[in-house]
C-alpha cells in the first residue's frame, strides 16, 4: 500500500481490526536512523559502551512484521493505516500522492526530520519509506565481503533502483504494493514481504535517495538533511554497535573505507539538487516548518470531494444494463416488507434478512461463467450438464455490513474464500475512508463476489472496487451485491466501472440530504447487530461503509 496512515491524536482513531487482522501497512521505518532519537545530545553521551560484558541488543529487521500499524512520535501516536478516495466520480485517478525525498548521509537524522515533519503535518495517511529495504540480494561472494566489513553498502550499486523506482509509482497511484524486509544482521531480505498502500504523502528517505534521475522525476518535493560528519560517525557507531550487532573496529573500518568516501563521492554532490537543505537535521526547526507549510499548501490544492460530485452526476438515465434485480415476487416483496418495517423485532430482522441474502447470492451464481461438461449418473447414463469455468470464487465483505452475507455465501459455495474492506466516513469532511484491508492471494485470478448490504451514494462501494482493480482483479470479475441501492448508486458505480455486475434485491428512488436511501431500510448494521444508531445522522451502513 513502512506505512500508510491516520491521524490518532487527541481524537480517537477508527476502530481498529480485531487482533487477527493485517492492516494495509504497517509502522515507519525505523532502520537507518533508530537510535537517532536518543542520540540529540552531546557527543561523549553519544558513544557506545564498550567492554560492558553485556551484549548488545540486536534490530535486525527493517520492520518487525508484527508490530501495530502505529507511528509514535514524541507528542503523540499516529494510525497509519488506510486512505481517502484517489479518484473521482469517474472512477480514474483524480490525484497522486505528494512524494518527499529526505537524502543526506549515514545517520544524519533523515528518519528523524521525517518524524518530525508528519507529527507537525498533523494529517492522517502518510507513508514513510525507506531505501534501506531495497538492497540488492547478495551473491555467496558478496555475503562472505559483508561479513568482513569488505563489501561497499554505500555505492548506488548496492541498491535495486528499479524496484525502489517501481514501488513509489504504484504508491503514488494508490496502488498496494510488496516493500522487501531487510536483515541487516545477515545482509539479505527476508522471506516474507510487507504489504502497502498508498497515501496522501509519502516520504522516500535514503541516503541515495536523489541518485537516480527516473527517481528524482517522481519526487514532489527534495530534502537534504546537512548534519555534521564528526555526529553522523557517532551515530553510525552507537547503531551498529549497539543495535546491529558489530564490533567498534569493524564499524570504523567501513565508515573509513566506504562511508566517508562514498558520501563524498555520490551522497553530498546531489544537495545542489535538493529544493530545500535542512542543516543541523532535527534541531533546525524553522527549516522543518517552512516544508510543513509548504507541503499543506499541496495538499489543500489536492482536495477532493467525491461524494458531492456523485450526488450531482449521472442522474436522470436510465439504469444500466449491467443491473440485474431480483424478480419482485410476492415472497420477496413480502420479506422486504418485513425488513423494512421499523417495528420489526431484532430476530425477525436477521432471519428475513439472511432469507434474502441466500436468494441474492443464489442469483448472483447465475452470472458467473459456466461450460458444458458431461458426468456419468449412478444409472450409468450420461448426463450434459454445467460446471463453473473459472478458476475460483472470493468472497469481499465492506466491513461491517457486508460481514452479514459471508454466511450465505459460504453456504452455498465450497470452500469459498474470503477477504475484507474496512471502509468509514470521515466524520469532519462526510469521505469515505480506506482504513483496513485483508484480501487472498491471486485474487486477481478469482471472480470476487464484493458484499454490502445497502448502497447509496456509491462512494464507498466505488472506493471498495478501486481497490480491487488496483489489486488487479479484472473490472469483469468484479460482482457488487446489495440487499438494496438507490438509484444514485447504482448509476455511479455503473458509469465508474461499466463492465461490474450490480446485482441487488431492490432499488429505491431517492436518497436524502444526509445520503440515506429513502424509504430504505435504516441502519442495517445497526438493526442486525442490535447496536445503537450512530450519532449526528451519521449512518454508519448506508453513508460510511456503504455510501
Amino acid at each position: 500500500m513502512a506505512a500508510s496512515p491516520a491521524s490518532a491524536d487527541a481524537a480517537p482513531s477508527p476502530p481498529p481490526p480485531t487482533a487477527a487482522q493485517d492492516v494495509p501497512g504497517g509502522p515507519a521505518e525505523q532502520s537507518e536512523t533508530a537510535s537517532e532519537d536518543r542520540n540529540a545530545g552531546p557527543l561523549d553521551r553519544l558513544l557506545p559502551p564498550v567492554g560492558t560484558g553485556r551484549s548488545p541488543r540486536k534490530r535486525t529487521t527493517s520492520q518487525c512484521k508484527s508490530e501495530p500499524p502505529l507511528l509514535r512520535t514524541s507528542k503523540r501516536t499516529i494510525y497509519t493505516a488506510g486512505r481517502p478516495p484517489w479518484y473521482n466520480e469517474h472512477g480514474t485517478q483524480s490525484k497522486e500522492a505528494f512524494a518527499i525525498g529526505l537524502g543526506g548521509g549515514s545517520a544524519s537524522g533523515k528518519t528523524t526530520v521525517a518524524r518530525m515533519i508528519i507529527e507537525a503535518l498533523d494529517v492522517p495517511w502518510v507513508v514513510l519509506l525507506s531505501m534501506d529495504s531495497f538492497y540488492k540480494v547478495l551473491t555467496q561472494q558478496q555475503q562472505e565481503q559483508a561479513a568482513h566489513n569488505n563489501f561497499n553498502f554505500d555505492h548506488p550499486d548496492a541498491f535495486d533502483f528499479d524496484l525502489i523506482i517501481s514501488t513509489l509509482k504504484k504508491l503514488k497511484q494508490g496502488r498496494s504494493v510488496q516493500v522487501p524486509i531487510y536483515d541487516f544482521t545477515t545482509h539479505s531480505r527476508k522471506k516474507d514481504w510487507k504489504t502497502l498502500y498508498g497515501a496522501n504523502v509519502i516520504i522516500f528517505e535514503g541516503i541515495m535517495a536523489f541518485a537516480d534521475k527516473t527517481l528524482l522525476e517522481l519526487l514532489d518535493m527534495k530534502i537534504f538533511v546537512d548534519t555534521d560528519s564528526d555526529i553522523r560517525l557517532v551515530r553510525r557507531l552507537r547503531r551498529d554497535i549497539g543495535e546491529r550487532g558489530r564490533d567498534i573496529e569493524g564499524v570504523i573500518k567501513q565508515y573509513n573505507k566506504f562511508v566517508k568516501p562514498a558520501f563524498d563521492q555520490y551522497i553530498q554532490p546531489t544537495m545542489r539538487l535538493a529544493d530545500i537543505v535542512v542543516p543541523r537535521g532535527s534541531g533546525n526547526t524553522v527549516a522543518i516548518d517552512l516544508i510543513v507549510q509548504h507541503v499543506h499548501s499541496q495538499l489543500e490544492e489536492r482536495e477532493l470531494s467525491v461524494r458531492a460530485a456523485l450526488a450531482s452526476a449521472h442522474q436522470c438515465h436510465p439504469l444500466p444494463r449491467t443491473l440485474s434485480v431480483l424478480k419482485s415476487t410476492p415472497q420477496v416483496r413480502g420479506m422486504h416488507t418485513i425488513i423494512r418495517d421499523k417495528e420489526t423485532s431484532r430476530d425477525e430482522f436477521i432471519f428475513y434478512s439472511k432469507r434474502l441474502m441466500r436468494l441474492l447470492i443464489e442469483h448472483a451464481l447465475s452470472f458467473l461463467p459456466f461450460q458444458d461438461c458431461v458426468v456419468q449418473t449412478p444409472q450409468g447414463q450420461n448426463y450434459a450438464g454445467k460446471c463453473y469455468a473459472g478458476k475460483q470464487i472470493t468472497g469481499v465483505s465492506i466491513l461491517r455490513a457486508g460481514e452479514t452475507m459471508e454466511p450465505a455465501l459460504r453456504a452455498v459455495c465450497k470452500d469459498v474464500r474470503i477477504g475484507t474492506i474496512l471502509i468509514q466516513t470521515n466524520q469532519l469532511t462526510g469521505e469515505p475512508e480506506l482504513h483496513y484491508l485483508r484480501l487472498p492471494k491471486d485474487i486477481s485470478d478469482d471472480h470476487v463476489i464484493l458484499m454490502d448490504c445497502t448502497v447509496s451514494t456509491g462512494a464507498a462501494a466505488m472506493m471498495a472496487v478501486r481497490v480491487l482493480l488496483d489489486h488487479d482483479v479484472p473490472e469483469a470479475k468484479i460482482f457488487l451485491l446489495s440487499l438494496l441501492m438507490a438509484e444514485m448508486g447504482v448509476h455511479s458505480v455503473a458509469y465508474a466501472f461499466p463492465r461490474v455486475r450490480i446485482i441487488t434485491t431492490a432499488v429505491d428512488k431517492r436518497v436524502n440530504d444526509l445520503f440515506r436511501i429513502i424509504p430504505g431500510i435504516g441502519n442495517f448494521g445497526d438493526r442486525y447487530f442490535g447496536t445503537d444508531a450512530v450519532p449526528d445522522g451519521s449512518d454508519e451502513e448506508e453513508v460510511a461503509s456503504t455510501g
